[in-house]
């Protein structure tokens, strides 16, 4: 195991379980992965393989005989009529029968209706009343000659969820957790491998658990298909609801007139996820979105003469169908949303907008094998976490500007006090990273008032700034006004004759060399910051004017082990071959540390490059470092100029690297960076 997996099992005894096991023990079973693991969670909890192994047999077997697959509905009824009595695990939903003043459960894959249930455990557990829970329940089947009968009796009946959770004890074992490790720790036990993502892509799988743990946040997510947006809402907890765009009724949601003011999922549910929530085309109903506004805005609703509240937070997600910068400069970012909701005053109500764009499509690689929580366990964790306030935590630190209004101050709160109760539950955060948190969650909100100053030309300009107790001043800006000055700052308008007008104004935040940095026309003595997940940079951007015409070249990077790191350096080769004439020479030097693992690969590896390169004009060599003293990573180029880079050559997120189909591995412009600094400083 690795040392953060031995720590978790350490801390969290009993509570951790390995996450590649949920698809070693789903088969075909179509349940939540929370239903599988609150399964793992009481037979796997351990980091003790054998005893993993049984847990594991036995979880299959669990699954094998009690879960009912909707096409072996009839074989079970007919086990529980020959034996009397068997327990299901299946998803049931109770509804009142007002003519027979009796409470009556459905069980979804069995195909059974009208069990009887008594009231107290509907008092209990009611969800029940609402789309259903999943349960593990012991059935009876008695018959009788009464036509009028249910032959089906419910003896027992378990939702499957955690049945206790120790606040003060959980608060007690994060204390032994830095930073970075609790970020990796929720990051695994959502079932990715953090080692495959940079610190701000953590920070934007984070936003997402933020409606589990924040009452009455709004949050959208607008993206490309594949980058598991839905994921968090359907599989993740079982305090929250993923439905369609297209399903959602205000009846269902709110409040139905129809049946005594029954109070709908918003009443019942931490969270309402509305998948699919993009496309044109579909068809909305004008009084939904009305008193979806009022209850985002107000957290109350009202049906008839009387006024209700609920603490739902509501999360839409759904697919984009252009580029950002297509979006940017024909429309908005909001561009995909349908008609009704395509309104200002309902959009004004997110507290964030996750870019998805930013977030990589879904690989099998990113998938972790290490261990986190069991969902349930981290689901009652940021249930928990509700009854907390930390929107005030900034305060002592930074104050925001003046010129933020109220709507747009709660978003930032809310989005900031979500992430340090996520990540600073036990509090203690340092002004630095209360900086990150804050800065990031201003960025959110900052995305949508951007655009709505483009739907809605009432909308003015706000400076999304804040201080220190010194006045020190710091902007914010999104990541897409860093990549696209050009197309970020439109105003987009209709004229008289109906043509679409654009009107350009250059950032007011970002200087536009350092806003695009491409292709410099003289050299010079400069220095650039790149923000992580940004695009549209490339080793031509960075290097090529400066390897122009060049003869020599030195490369000086410890990290040229890893075959990605090897590809990288070959890209760098090519960069050099594109600026170089045909009839010239280059040499390459490359001062790198052995890889002490495997040593005779990075060696073979080198001498490939060598052969390769050769036929092109280019002649490289290398040498090891043997004090392993290299720390300062930079390039230098015909002792002319000194290009100083903090990550060296490794400035690419992962990536598609064996699909040949993929463009980012074609086009390094198409790559997620990593955040890096950049220097060039002239030698003579």
């Amino acid at each position: 195991m690795s040392t953060i997996d031995q720590k978790i099992n350490t801390f969290f005894p009993g509570l951790v379980v390995r996450k590649d096991l949920v698809k070693i023990v789903k088969g075909n079973a179509i349940v939540p992965s929370y239903v599988l693991e609150y399964l793992l969670g009481q037979y796997c909890a351990t980091n003790d393989e054998a005893s993993i192994q049984t847990g594991i047999e036995t979880v299959k077997e669990v699954l094998r005989k009690h879960y009912v697959h909707r096409n072996e509905a009839g074989l079970v009824r007919s086990n529980i009529k020959e034996k009397g009595r068997y327990k299901v695990i299946d998803k049931i939903s109770v509804a009142l029968n007002d003519k027979s003043d009796a409470y009556e459960a459905e069980f979804s894959n069995l195909g059974i209706k009208k069990v009887l249930v008594d009231s107290d455990t509907v008092k209990t557990h009611p969800k029940l009343l609402v789309s259903g829970v999943w349960c593990i329940a012991d059935l009876e089947y008695t018959y009788s000659e009464d036509k009028n009968a249910i032959p089906w009796i419910m003896t027992s009946l378990k939702p499957i969820q955690l049945s206790h959770f120790d606040y003060e004890s959980f608060i007690a074992a994060r204390k032994n957790f830095s930073t970075d490790e609790w970020i990796d720790l929720l990051i695994q036990s959502m079932g990715f491998n953090p080692e495959m993502f940079g610190k701000r892509s953590k920070l934007l799988q984070l936003v997402r658990l933020i409606p589990y743990c924040e009452r009455n946040y709004n949050l959208i997510e607008l993206g490309p298909k594949g980058t598991g947006k839905s994921h968090i809402y359907s599989e993740f907890s079982p305090h929250g609801i993923l439905i369609s765009g297209g399903e959602v009724t205000v009846p269902k949601l709110f409040v139905s007139n129809a049946v005594n003011g029954k109070i709908g999922l918003v009443g019942y549910w931490d969270v309402v996820a509305f998948d699919e929530f993009a496309g044109k085309q579909k068809k909305v109903d004008k009084a939904l979105v009305d008193i979806m506004k009022n209850y985002m805005a107000n957290k109350t609703f009202s049906r008839g003469i009387e006024t209700l509240g609920a603490e739902a937070s509501m999360v839409f997600v759904g697919n984009t169908q252009h580029s950002v910068p297509y979006m940017l400069k024909h429309s908005d970012l909001f561009q995909d949303l349908p008609d009704k909701f395509y309104d200002s005053a309902f959009l004004d109500r997110l507290h964030f907008f996750i870019p998805g764009w930013e977030v990589d499509i879904i690989r099998g690689e990113m998938f972790s094998d290490g261990y986190g929580f069991v969902v349930d366990y981290l689901a009652e964790i940021l249930r928990s976490l509700r009854n907390h306030d930390y929107s005030d935590r900034y305060s002592k630190y930074f104050t925001l500007s003046s010129d933020i209004s109220t709507r747009d101050r709660d978003g930032i709160n809310k989005t900031f006090s979500g992430l340090m109760k996520i990540i600073y539950p036990q509090d203690g955060a340092t002004k630095e990273e209360v900086n990150e948190i804050l800065k990031f969650a201003m960025e959110g909100r900052k995305r949508v008032k951007d655009q709505l100053m483009r739907i809605d030309a009432t909308y003015s300009k706000v400076n999304f700034s804040y201080s220190d107790k010194e006045e020190k001043t710091e902007r914010v800006t999104t990541l897409e006004e860093v990549e696209f000055p050009n197309y970020y700052h439109h105003m987009i308008s209709e004229s008289e004759d109906g043509v679409t007008e654009v009107n350009s104004e250059p950032s007011p935040t970002i200087p536009q060399a350092v806003a695009n940095p491409v292709y410099k026309s003289q050299l010079k003595e400069q220095h650039f910051s790149y923000q992580e997940n940004q695009k549209g940079v490339s080793y031509d951007v960075l290097f090529g004017d400066y390897l122009r015409n060049c003869k020599t070249i030195t490369i000086v990077d410890p990290y040229i082990r890893m075959f990605y790191q090897v590809r990288n350096l070959m890209e760098f080769i090519e960069t050099v071959v594109k600026t170089k004439s045909q009839d010239s020479e280059v040499k390459i030097h490359l001062v790198t540390v052995v890889d002490e693992l495997k040593p005779e690969l990075q060696k073979e590896n080198f001498e490939k490059i060598q052969s390769s390169s050769l036929a092109l004009g280019i002649q490289f060599s290398w040498e090891f470092d043997a004090s392993n003293s290299i720390h300062a990573r930079h390039v230098t180029v015909d002792k002319e100029w000194k290009i100083l880079l903090d990550r060296g050559l490794d400035i690419f997120q992962h990536y598609e690297m064996n699909d040949a189909l993929a463009i980012s591995n074609r086009l390094q412009q198409f790559r997620s960076i990593k955040a890096f600094e950049i220097t060039y400083i002239k030698q003579k």
